[in-house]
């Protein structure tokens, strides 16, 4: 039975991915930081079929006894400061987490288990301010926020780990993904669930900043198997993980509130400046013809699909 250890098994994609793993026969285990209030709402179904261990990406001991007591065959580090606005509140502890956090969990594997297979989770975000359209796994990067810029740092260090030590090292280059278990600080899950309370009366108005705004959104539960997939090929790669279209939040804003039964959204949205990145990034759309070439992954579930199940997912969850 293959084992398998993931950082980050509480948030959105490590919940979706342990569960793909089980299905898969997998002997799953986890990491999780040490909090006053546990936070498994995520994994509450499968929380009896995996094995949690306490670690922390900030300390390094930690990290050597979770793989010394998993003795993983994959690591999945999706742990994370995953917020982009909130890295520029906290930069360095973002830089710590996300970056550095990343050659800290590298070195721990090299002593305890260099023969596993490693998976990064990278980011469009590290595009940013983009040199093409669209993107794909050559073009350069041009990271616009404290988490875009750690997150480049992970990926390469990855990259340096996987050439300068021969370890079997993969980069995900995800662009955003969704889903009914994404935290309500992102801007779709705030909008569905917004709709889903408007509609049910119990608030009024949605506060939003750049309604402009363009990204290149798929489903999470979609892009959780891209990640198995690159853990399984005979060599390791990086690799572009998107639909390769680009809706903006106005667009997701009309699907939502069409899918609550409420019509139009300019009566309820309100573009405050609060929520206005200080550097905006441009248009994300990736190219994940390389993973469709050597993966065979391509996304399943469309954009409109996507932001409709997500609110009715929202209608349940708060008529409940």
């Amino acid at each position: 039975m293959a084992r398998a250890l993931i950082t980050g098994i509480t948030g959105q994609d490590g919940s979706y991915l342990a569960e793909l793993l089980l299905d898969k026969g997998y002997e799953v285990h986890g990491m999780v930081r040490r909090s006053s209030t546990e936070t498994f709402g995520r994994i509450e179904r499968i929380r009896d079929k995996v094995t949690l261990h306490q670690g922390d990406l900030l300390d390094q001991r930690s990290l050597v006894d979770a793989l010394r007591a998993s003795q993983p065959d994959e690591i999945y580090n999706l742990a994370a400061m995953s917020f982009v606005a909130a890295s520029w509140a906290q930069p360095t502890l973002t830089a710590e987490f996300t970056g550095v956090g990343v050659t800290r969990m590298l070195e721990a594997m090299r002593e305890v288990c260099p023969d596993a297979r490693f998976y990064q989770a990278s980011s469009s975000e590290m595009y940013g301010k983009v040199i093409e359209v669209p993107q794909t796994e050559t073009t350069p990067f041009y990271p616009r926020s404290p988490y875009g810029v750690a997150k480049t740092y992970g990926h390469f260090i990855t990259v340096n780990y996987r050439e300068s030590y021969d370890l079997f090292a993969a980069g995900g280059i995800l662009f955003n993904h969704e889903s009914p278990r994404r935290g309500l600080e992102f801007v779709t899950r705030k909008i569905t669930w917004h709709a889903a309370a408007i509609k049910l009366g119990l608030v009024a108005k949605l506060a939003l900043g750049n309604l402009d705004a363009e990204r290149d959104w798929g489903y999470a539960k979609d892009y959780v198997e891209a990640m198995w997939l690159m853990l399984q090929q005979d060599t390791a790669n990086d690799y572009v993980i998107a639909t390769g279209q680009t809706n903006s939040v106005r667009d997701c804003l009309e699907v939502a509130f069409d899918e609550a039964g409420l019509g139009s959204f300019e009566p309820y949205v309100e573009v405050d400046q609060r929520f206005v990145r200080p550097a905006e990034v441009d248009q994300l759309i990736g190219d994940y013809s390389k993973a469709e070439r050597e993966l065979g992954w391509k996304p399943k579930t469309g954009f409109e699909e996507l932001i409709r199940l997500m609110v009715q997912a929202d209608l349940e969850l708060l008529s409940s």
